[in-house]
């Protein structure tokens, strides 16, 4: 047990401020400061850890991202390094895709009214609005290329989207890179245990023959990209891309491999646990289950992922600028 003195070995400190400080010093002060601004401070230092490591980093990336503006900064994380593997919700795909092929999204407001915007073909994400009759018209291209193109096979998601981001590419001469392209460039992997589960689904069910995803390969995939090697998570929220990361090191064990689960973790959370779903999930619960490395180093910042995502890529690119 902590002496007395010990527990009041560090003092708090004030930040200070001046024109000009970068990300990276504000992220350093912050680190003496309290609350989530500690946390987010610490969250640069552990993915900073983990990239001098060796550390090989699966990104989780939930809701809609891309729409919401991060779309070019995770294709940087892609490009340069900074991550290894990105389990992604369809719609964060579908948005990047969407962007890519020349298509915008839009500033808007949450006090609107949604009839009216019903009216005029336009969905709303919060404060962004996106025009319908494109979405649907992407819908319909991403299911005419899947029958045209695609063998009459099942196809695990990363092979699916490593398909559809050449093609894209192809098709756009690199001019907007995205997540997609990007990843398929660098034949980086993407998973999508979800993807029915979005406007990629939709896209394929209206093409003419039917298309059979083999997400249990995806599963095998992911545990045999982690074995043997000391992983980092970087949760963008929870959902489905959560789980799906957090259950490697469980397909790991199964596969009769030793492993003392991931042993760096950060998360970027608004949910809370008591409800007892796995977006408010706690690091401490999942390592109950094996899945997260109850000696390693773990960060927990509660915050909009618009908000912490770029200012923690930030500093640790101006810590790491060549970190691959």
């Amino acid at each position: 047990m902590p002496s007395r003195e010990e527990y009041m070995y560090h003092r708090t400190e004030p930040i200070e401020l001046e024109p000009g400080l970068s990300t990276d010093e504000l992220l350093r002060r912050m680190e003496k400061i309290s609350f989530q601004g500690r946390q987010l401070a610490r969250a640069a230092r552990v993915w900073e850890t983990a990239l001098e490591s060796g550390g090989f980093v699966m990104m989780g990336l939930a809701g809609a991202m891309t729409a919401a503006g991060m779309r070019s900064l995770v294709a940087t994380l892609i490009e340069k390094g900074y991550i290894d593997c990105l389990v992604a919700t369809g719609a964060n795909l579908f948005h990047d895709i969407y962007e890519s092929m020349g298509h915008h999204h839009f500033l808007g407001s949450p006090e609107v009214d949604d009839e009216e915007l019903f009216s005029h073909n336009l969905d709303r994400i919060y404060d962004t609005y996106a025009d319908e009759r494109e979405f649907e018209s992407l819908d319909h291209w991403i299911g005419q290329w899947a029958t045209e193109s695609l063998e009459d096979r099942p196809y695990t998601t990363r092979e699916f989207i490593f398909q559809l981001g050449l093609e894209i590419d192809r098709l756009t001469n690199g001019a907007v890179p995205g997540i997609v392209t990007t990843a398929a460039r660098h034949n980086f992997p993407i998973y999508c245990p979800a993807i029915g589960d979005s406007s990629i689904g939709l896209g394929l069910a209206t093409a003419s023959k039917n298309f059979v995803f083999d997400v249990i390969e995806d599963v095998r995939e992911t545990g045999k990209l982690v074995v043997g090697k000391d992983t980092m998570v970087l949760y963008c929220g929870g959902g489905t891309p959560k789980n799906f990361i957090q259950q490697t090191e469980v397909t790991v064990k199964l596969i009769s491999r030793e492993t003392s689960g991931h042993k760096w973790a950060v998360q970027f959370i608004t949910d809370s646990p008591q409800w007892g779903g796995l977006s408010g999930c706690t690091f401490s619960e999942a390592v109950s289950w094996g899945k997260i490395d109850p000696h390693g180093e773990q960060v927990t910042v509660h915050c909009d992922t618009t908000i912490a995502l770029p200012v923690v890529a930030s500093a640790v690119m101006s810590r790491m600028p060549k970190p691959r």
